[in-house]
This record gives structure tokens, C-alpha cells and sequence, in this order.
């Protein structure tokens, strides 16, 4: 008896820390990444970050900051020219923060918004087959901070040799710099201490792999990696959501391979001077690089309209979800093809791998879609109306924005200050609008006893 007492009253106290405003998740994540971009643009500000006599202004800080800790890459300054070394650590620390954050923070969302949670006993992860105890929790934490520094630590090692034996870096410069591209690729961030990028190591297979390696392990997502942990040869046992998840990132990965090699075969301002090894190697990349991670091995103004189409939908797609990519995320995408398959079919249940997806899941994912789209439309309106650039430029700078994958045209550095606070909007929007929107819709949906008379509109 005392123990349901002691239980009824837990219940009672987690739902008051649920109503506190700040305490909300859907609150809590964006404050706490408006208060690291805040602290990152104060720290950006000051001389000893920049690498010139006086502190970065405001604007250009804010901008740096935000696109650091939404991990997502785009840049108004060169940064191995424009920002010391120390400017250069403060961005690191802030893309890890903010990767290492959203990790933690959507997977520990992901896990409470899910239906079969119980506030007052358990939380459970979303999947199919099994359940998460308070346990399983602690043990995915522990798996984020094993598989972030393992990746990390192992990548710029890698890199190091690599710079150090094929380069001639000497070690300090090897280590920096193999220490903070293999950062940036596991949190997806697009940051390089290279002005061009990676464009210097496009016929390196070493370097590009390595990259994309991380890139792929820290966009699939903790949920995946958690289950992978403890069956990674056994897929029958997997839930929907990792099935989705890694068949259709296979799927949009070789799909974004084909396609930019097609489009870009013989274009002699990107795969043209290349070997056809090198053609496919960078193609992979740049297909990797389009699910949020932002590097580049070669000009991105350069390419052809059909390819920029394509990279539209790569990017506004993006990676995994509880990782860190940005875009509406695969599952979100691919459920609602199920959906649309199912339509089609004159079903009445959508399912996906003998499973049928939930009607609540239906209208989160919906809704994610709808406002993605609506919010990177005005987006490209509003820098339409203050820029000069082309359609397809404006376009590709929004979702790469949205998306948080950090790839430009080349237009960054010369959007207005209206133009760049946009950029800083959609950015912030991106990264953390979709996690507390689905968070938010899931937390908020109750009990309704009654249902009004149906009717059905002409749709279509």
C-alpha cells in the first residue's frame, strides 16, 4: 500500500514538472540552445578569438555561433583565416555541444513522447518488439558517450596518420587538424580548418572515406545504433523504425550517388577532370555530404541545375533521427510514402514491414512535412525579395539552412544582414523546431470523449 502511495505521488510530481514552462522539453531544448549560442557569440566577440587585431562583430559572431552549435556549417568568414586558433576551439566546442546535445536530448525525447510510455514507472524507446526500462536509458547515454568518443578519437587518429605520412603535417598541425574534422563529421557539422573545404582531398580515398564514415555513423541516429548494439546480424527483430531508417538511407545514398555522377559525368567544373574512380568516389560524397553534413569535395556553384534538384531533396530529407543530421529526417519521409502507397492501394491501414503505422504517427509526420515546407517557402521569399541571387541559389541556400547541412552555392559571405538573419532563423528552426514539434504534438495529445459528425470534403 505505501509503495502505491509512493508511486501515486511520483506520478503527481512528474506531471507538475511537465506543466512547469521551462521544464517542458518542447521548451527546454530551445532555450537551452539559445543560451550555448548566445554564450558562443560572446565568446566569438572577443579579440582573442579572431585572428585579426579586433573581435568579430556581433553579426558575423551570431551567425558563427549559430551555425556551430545547430551544427550546421555555413559560414559568412573563411575560418582558418578569419578566426584564430582559440576562435577555432570555441567553434569546435560549439558544434560538439551542440551535437553531443541533440543526440542526447532528442534520443531521451524520442523515448518519452512514445506511446507506450509511462511517466510514473518507465520510459520506453520507440520501437516495434521491445521496451526501454529506466535502465536501458542510463545504457543508451553510455552508449552516446562511447560511440561519440570512439568515432572521435579513432577518426583523428586516422586522419592524423594520414596528414602526418601523406602530407608531411607535422604532428601538432595533423592532430588539430584530424582532431577537429573528425568532430565536425560525427556531428555532421561541415566545419574545416581548409578554405577550401575538403576540395584538396578529392583524390583522396583515405581522407573522403574516413569522413564519410563518421558522418554516416552520427546521422543514423542512437536509436538504430542502440538496437544494432545488441542484434546488428539478426534484422528480424528489428523495429520499424531501424528498418526504415537504414534501408532508406541505403536507398537515398546510392540513389544521390547515381544521380550526381549522371548529372556531373562530364561537367569539367566538378566530376569532369576527374578519374572515373574519383568521379564515383566524390559522387558518394557529395551524396553522404547532402544528408546534413555539409563538406565539400568540389565547387557546389558549379554544378548543374539537375543536381541542385537533387540535393534539394537530400538535404530536406536529411539523415536519421535521435542524431545528428537535420531535414524531416528519413523515417518521417518514408512513412509517408507508406501512407501514400497504401492510399493508392485502396487500403485501409498503412504498413510498413508487417506493421501498421499509427494514425497519431500519420499526422506527426504530416505536420512535419507541411510546416518544413512552409517555413523554408518563406524563408526563400524573404531572401528573394532582399537578394539579387538566382532562384536556384536562394533555393538551395534555404534548405541547406533548414536542413542544418551546411553546403552553399557560394552566396553566404554576400547575403545582407537581413539575408543572413533569415539564414540564422532557419537554422535555429531546422534543428530544433522538428524535435520539439513532434515532442510537443505527442506531449499535448489527450483523451477527447466525443467525435463530431463526419464529412467527407473533395480532395484532389
Amino acid at each position: 500500500m505505501a509503495d502505491k502511495t509512493v508511486s501515486g505521488l511520483s506520478q503527481l510530481r512528474q506531471r507538475e514538472l511537465l506543466r512547469h514552462p521551462l521544464q517542458h522539453p518542447a521548451r527546454l531544448v530551445p532555450s537551452a540552445f539559445l543560451l550555448a549560442i548566445f554564450m558562443g557569440t560572446a565568446l566569438l566577440m572577443l579579440p582573442v578569438s579572431r585572428a585579426g587585431a579586433e573581435g568579430a562583430p556581433f553579426l558575423t559572431a551570431l551567425f558563427t555561433a549559430t551555425s556551430a552549435v545547430c551544427v550546421t556549417g555555413l559560414i559568412v568568414q573563411d575560418t582558418p583565416i578569419y578566426w584564430s586558433a582559440f576562435g577555432q576551439g570555441v567553434i569546435l566546442v560549439l558544434f560538439q555541444v551542440g551535437g553531443l546535445g541533440i543526440m542526447t536530448g532528442a534520443t531521451l525525447l524520442g523515448l518519452l513522447v512514445t506511446r507506450r510510455i509511462k511517466l510514473s514507472s518507465r520510459l520506453v524507446a520507440q520501437a516495434e518488439t521491445k521496451s526501454l526500462t529506466l535502465g536501458d536509458v542510463r545504457a543508451i547515454l553510455r552508449l552516446i558517450l562511447i560511440v561519440t568518443v570512439t568515432v572521435e578519437l579513432l577518426t583523428t587518429a586516422l586522419l592524423a596518420l594520414r596528414l602526418r605520412h601523406a602530407y608531411g603535417n607535422s604532428w601538432d598541425e595533423a592532430l588539430w587538424t584530424g582532431l577537429f574534422h573528425a568532430v565536425s563529421a560525427f556531428n555532421n557539422a561541415g566545419f574545416s580548418t581548409y578554405s577550401d573545404n575538403l576540395s584538396g582531398f578529392a583524390d583522396d580515398p583515405v581522407v573522403l572515406t574516413l569522413i564519410m564514415a563518421a558522418v554516416v555513423i552520427g546521422g543514423v541516429g542512437f536509436p538504430v545504433l542502440f538496437e544494432l548494439r545488441r542484434g546488428m546480424l539478426r534484422p528480424e527483430p528489428w523495429s520499424v523504425h531501424t528498418k526504415i531508417t537504414l534501408l532508406g538511407t541505403a536507398f537515398l545514398l546510392v540513389a544521390g550517388l547515381l544521380t550526381v555522377a549522371a548529372f556531373e559525368w562530364n561537367n569539367p567544373a566538378t566530376l569532369g577532370a576527374f578519374d572515373w574512380p574519383e568521379k564515383l568516389l566524390n559522387a558518394a560524397s557529395h551524396s553522404v555530404m547532402t544528408r546534413t553534413a555539409g563538406f565539400n569535395s568540389f565547387d557546389i556553384g558549379s554544378m548543374r541545375i539537375e543536381t541542385l534538384t537533387v540535393s534539394y531533396a537530400l538535404m530536406l530529407i536529411g539523415g536519421g533521427s535521435a542524431g545528428t543530421a537535420g531535414g524531416i529526417k528519413v523515417t518521417t519521409f518514408f512513412l509517408l510514402g507508406f501512407v501514400v502507397w497504401a492510399e493508392i492501394r485502396g487500403q485501409s491501414d498503412a504498413t510498413a514491414f508487417h506493421r501498421r503505422i499509427g494514425t497519431h504517427v500519420q499526422r506527426q509526420a504530416l505536420t512535419i512535412v507541411l510546416l518544413a515546407v512552409g517555413v523554408t517557402s518563406t524563408g526563400i521569399l524573404i531572401l528573394l525579395s532582399v537578394t539579387s541571387f538566382p532562384l536556384e541559389d536562394v533555393i538551395f541556400e534555404a534548405i541547406s539552412a533548414f536542413a542544418t547541412v551546411g553546403l552553399s552555392t557560394g552566396i553566404t559571405a554576400d547575403l545582407p544582414a537581413i539575408g543572413q538573419l533569415v539564414i540564422i532563423v532557419l537554422m535555429f528552426v531546422g534543428r530544433v523546431g522538428t524535435i520539439t514539434l513532434a515532442s510537443a504534438l505527442a506531449l499535448q495529445e489527450r483523451y477527447v470523449p466525443f467525435r463530431y459528425p463526419e464529412e467527407r470534403p473533395i480532395v484532389g
